[in-house]
């Protein structure tokens, strides 16, 4: 892995949490990832689920040129090598799929991006190491369980794991997960709610999000 990718890598297991949504609305969008960097977020994940995807992910590389020059922007739920070059053309420093792609990850080799492959089983887990990938993507994480990640975690040295899909941002819920062993945790909509971006409460978002990282913290 480049140093590049090595330093990036380093503020997602550092951070603990990655916090990851999609909106049409670029202003939306612009507004979350503020208030959500503001909070102490220093990486954050634009999901490729909607046809303003690629756009907003382009306004928002602009905006933290502008005001947020640290922030690791990482796109993700990257399919095919063509979504992986256009992110990268529009500033992506991470790629994240829900899958295992040869293409996504010759593409992530070539422009010397961090990839976060998604594995759902061992057998997916060892395709993805035997690839060069020490940062795996247990997806879908509420199907797969704590006692999962537990259980496979002595069979593959070398590799880090992040809980992805139906996290809750609770004590609880966030403890078993690094309890079992993961560095850290995706959380989308159980945190970025509906109510808060319909209702603008983006004060509450930085709250809420500020929290979770002092409750990660310890």
């Amino acid at each position: 892995m480049n140093t590049l990718a090595v330093n990036i890598r380093s503020v997602v297991t550092s951070q603990g949490i990655v916090p990851m949504f999609y909106h049409d609305d670029a202003g939306t969008c612009i507004s979350i990832a503020t208030a959500l960097y503001d909070a102490g977020i220093r990486c954050i994940e634009v999901t490729n689920r909607g046809p303003k995807a690629l756009d907003n992910f382009r306004i928002l590389n602009q905006v933290r040129h502008e005001l947020m020059t640290d922030l690791v922007l990482a796109a993700g739920t990257i399919t095919t090598g063509t979504e992986a070059m256009k992110f990268v053309d529009s500033g992506a420093d991470i790629l994240i799929s829900p899958v295992f792609e040869g293409a996504v990850a010759s593409v992530a080799t070539k422009r010397e991006r961090l990839w976060i492959p998604g594995c759902m089983t061992p057998t997916e887990i060892h395709v993805a190491l035997r690839a060069g990938c020490d940062l795996i993507k247990l997806f879908p994480g509420n199907v797969l369980g704590p006692h999962f990640l537990k259980a496979v975690l002595p069979l593959f040295s070398g590799i880090d794991f992040l809980a992805t899909g139906g996290v809750e941002p609770t004590k609880e819920n966030i403890s078993s997960w690094f309890r079992a062993g993961a560095i850290g945790v995706s959380i989308g909509s159980n945190l970025i709610t509906t109510d808060i971006v319909l209702d603008g409460k983006y004060d509450l978002l930085r709250n809420n999000t500020a929290s979770l990282l002092d409750l990660i913290k310890t």
